[in-house]
């Protein structure tokens, strides 16, 4: 077991997990337990289950990955720095009017994009498009795809996940970007994806 994050250390305060179409946020409680790091001792979760007719009820969503487009659309509408966003097999369904209204501190919170190199629901392609979206607006974005891995949820995935989240929570703080006292940790939004570990 993982001693709690030393006083002084930066650690990660609250982290949303958004399922994917299908799903429901008790069904993915377990994730949580993939984030043993110092950074995540005192972290809180939230998995909400989203109401009908479903939190991707718009004229878009004709696919799979809604999950991971509204985890970037919280960060990009967020006027303010987040701690980071990781989308599990997303596309990204916005025009380049959508740029406009990301502010500059939007900007400045990290993404990690994770795809399955056999996805037939949400092609590699759709994955590649949304990483180039993010990077034509000066975000940092890393792209990481495991070949043969279809549209489902794997536990190397969530471990990657873990060992990135932890390293930019540490990068924050090597670099002096500490929040002022009081304000707390930042937060996290995390894509699911349809029916984790689903058959």
């Amino acid at each position: 077991m993982e001693e709690p994050a030393a006083a002084g250390t930066r650690s990660c305060g609250f982290v949303v997990w958004l399922h994917g179409l299908g799903d429901c946020g008790r069904a993915n409680e377990f994730i949580a337990d993939y984030f043993s790091a110092a950074a995540f001792a005192n972290t809180r979760w939230a998995f909400p289950t989203a109401p009908p007719p479903l939190w991707y009820a718009h004229a878009f969503v004709v696919r799979h990955g809604y999950s991971g487009a509204l985890s970037i659309a919280s960060v990009l509408l967020y006027p303010k720095t987040l701690g980071g966003c990781a989308v599990f097999s997303g596309f990204l369904p916005f025009s380049a009017s959508f740029a406009s209204r990301v502010t500059a501190e939007a900007k400045k919170t990290p993404v990690l994009w994770i795809h399955g190199g056999a996805d037939s629901l949400v092609p590699t392609e759709a994955g590649r498009d949304g990483v180039k979206f993010l990077r034509g607006l000066a975000m940092s974005c890393e792209f990481k795809v495991y070949d043969g891995l279809g549209h489902t949820l794997a536990p190397f995935e969530l471990e990657y996940c873990e060992r990135w989240a932890s390293e930019n929570i540490l990068k924050e703080q090597r670099q002096g970007q500490n929040l002022k006292k009081g304000r707390g940790s930042r937060s996290w939004f995390l894509g699911g994806i349809f029916n984790c570990f689903s058959k």
